[in-house]
């Protein structure tokens, strides 16, 4: 299916949103220019257009295909992959030091970005390594460093991530997996992981397994996890001990090989402890909380290949007279109801590539040991993550209604976007547990002090916005959303009954989201005001000024759900659920 790397969309929102030429001021991201960047955009937009995208609908018609232990990838995919490590493009948000380039991740997240839109199936190899660059950057010793990290950031090597288990999904610290000492230093692993993305396939002459196990006599739950690297080869270039022995059958990302994995069948699986021991969990969260942002972003992406999709085919399919006049069949774009429908999917798109891009910049100052960036970060990831994704789903179930019966069809690809979008809000921590995770811990750091500061930042636009005559008509929508969020941000914060905090949770992250999405897209708006391009500056207003007007309605609704408690959850006895 053709895509276009909406390159200038990005730039602004880079700029506007992530700051980045405050970010290239900082010493570790000194070589990200404006120069440099457009370049990187343009580049990576071109191979995500003439490589990556023709090979999604391939990849979704041919699947991975397991055999003997080997997975084959669909045709195509890699000699793909072959072209995106000769540009050098994984080591785009590595720190020198480590062989990277040394870029913010924020502009690896906007190339992340459009490889996902071009084919998520694919682009998921990418992201799953990029974690494990950051885990193993982060806690690995320099001795594994210099074994296993080179090759990573090469591309050479991919990396994966060994959590769940078949008795452990969500609940981690219900892992069997274990790990025994060798002699050498080494540890023997034993045991079987479920749903592994990438972890067995061609394109790639070694794939390195970051895995969680027990070591002898831990204790129970996550405190008794440590973190260990296990490779496909061994360095003296023998077969380890790790087998592929399935491949799951999934809604989507059919190119995608989600394995299960066994570790250690022969009782010969070698690894080496990344961290220390019982450290596992604190290092795989580098992993994971990277790995969030980056589904976040695949909401995002699949959001945007979806609405190009659907407006391309608006603007061709002729298809009734317009509403209350005239008898001659019109292009759908020209329809009331079909206009609403893409500009609900721009603006949802844009507002949620926003608040993904203003989290990959806060990671990136809080790399440079700001805390505030930090608290930024902690705050906005399961934000990112949840929102983000629903709206991926949301804009292309849309897509899929603008398309109409053409759409259920699985000839135009429509309704891939909506398969291949299902999954986002399930894997890396399903969305509920991000908003369990939202109010539960996110809520109450440092007092609440980082809610309240963003929350502050919305309410300085509203001056701003007051002042130019356009814009002013999005204060209220704007105002009332800010003050139903933080009067529910407080009533969670100082409500006692565990069950009450926890089913507000969902609605509370949606009108956050919704919250924070309108704040960006405003404050894009305002800076559009300077904007070379009077075209995209007048789009960028009215979408502001609808988000605001149609969307954000919808932050006081789901206050007064959040804030309602759970007794109704429980009123009907559990036997008078089922039909009867």
């Amino acid at each position: 299916m053709p895509y276009t790397a909406p390159t200038t969309e990005q730039r602004f929102a880079l700029d506007v949103i992530a700051d980045l030429p405050g970010l290239a001021a900082l010493p570790q991201y000194a070589n990200a220019s404006s120069d440099m960047v457009d370049a990187i955009l343009a580049e990576a937009g071109k191979l995500a257009a003439t490589v990556f995208a023709p090979l999604n609908m391939v990849g979704d018609r041919t699947h991975a295909r397991l055999a003997d232990g080997v997975v084959t990838l669909p045709p195509g995919f890699a000699e793909a992959y072959a072209k995106y490590v000769e540009g050098g493009w994984a080591g785009l948000g590595v720190a020198e030091v480590h062989g990277g380039q040394g870029l913010p991740f924020a502009v690896a997240v906007a190339v992340q970005e459009q490889l996902t839109s071009a084919n998520m199936a694919f682009a998921l190899c990418m992201m799953l390594s990029q974690g494990a660059i950051e885990a193993l950057a982060a806690h690995a010793s320099p001795e594994l460093q210099a074994r296993y990290l080179s090759k990573l950031v090469t591309g050479e090597w991919t990396g994966t991530m060994n959590l769940t288990e078949p008795t452990a999904g969500s609940d981690v610290g219900a892992l069997k997996s274990r790990a025994e000492p060798n002699a050498d230093g080494s540890w023997r692993i034993e045991g079987t992981k479920i749903y592994i993305t990438w972890g067995e396939h061609d394109a790639a002459e070694n794939i390195v397994h970051l895995v969680l196990a027990r070591t002898p006599n831990s204790p129970a739950g996550t405190k008794g996890i440590s973190l260990f690297l296990v490779p496909k080869l061994l360095p003296d270039g023998r077969r380890n001990d790790v087998t592929c022995i399935g491949l799951e059958h999934k809604l989507g990302i059919h190119a995608s090989p989600t394995c299960t994995m066994r570790f250690g069948d022969n009782g010969q699986c070698i690894g080496w402890m990344v961290g220390n021991e019982g450290g596992g969990m604190r290092a795989m969260f580098t992993m994971m909380n990277n790995a969030r942002v980056q589904v976040g972003l695949q909401g995002v992406a699949i959001a945007e290949a979806a609405t190009q999709h659907a407006l391309d085919y608006a603007r061709q399919r002729v298809q009734s007279a317009k509403f209350g006049g005239g008898r001659e069949p019109v292009r759908i774009i020209e329809h009331a109801d079909v206009r609403r429908t893409i500009m609900t999917m721009k603006s949802l798109t844009e507002a949620a590539r926003a608040l993904v891009y203003l989290n990959a910049a806060a990671v990136d100052r809080a790399h440079t040991g700001d805390k505030a960036g930090q608290g930024l970060a902690d705050l906005l990831t399961p934000i990112s993550k949840s929102w983000a994704t629903d709206i991926g789903v949301e804009v292309a179930s849309l897509g899929v209604q603008v398309f109409g019966g053409m759409g259920y069809v699985e000839e135009t690809g429509a309704a891939q976007y909506f398969r291949d979008a299902r999954i986002a809000p399930i894997y890396e921590g399903t969305n509920g547990i991000q908003a369990m995770d939202l109010v539960g811990r996110k809520l109450s750091m440092d007092g609440g002090q980082h809610w309240k500061d963003l929350l502050g930042e919305v309410r300085a636009t509203l001056s701003d916005l007051a002042e130019d005559e356009e814009l002013k008509l999005i204060v209220p929508w704007l105002q009332d959303a800010a003050d139903s969020a933080q009067t529910t941000s407080l009533w969670l914060a100082g409500h006692n009954n565990p069950d009450d905090i926890a089913a507000g949770a969902t609605p509370y992250l949606r009108l956050m989201g919704l919250t924070i999405g309108g704040w960006l897209l405003a404050k894009q708006a305002l800076a559009s005001r300077s904007h070379p391009d009077a075209q995209f500056a007048a789009a960028k207003r009215t979408t502001a000024r609808f988000f605001a007007e149609q969307l954000l309605p919808q932050v006081q609704a789901l206050a007064a759900s959040a804030m309602r408690g759970a007794s109704l959850f429980y009123a009907i006895p559990e036997e008078g659920l089922a039909v009867a």
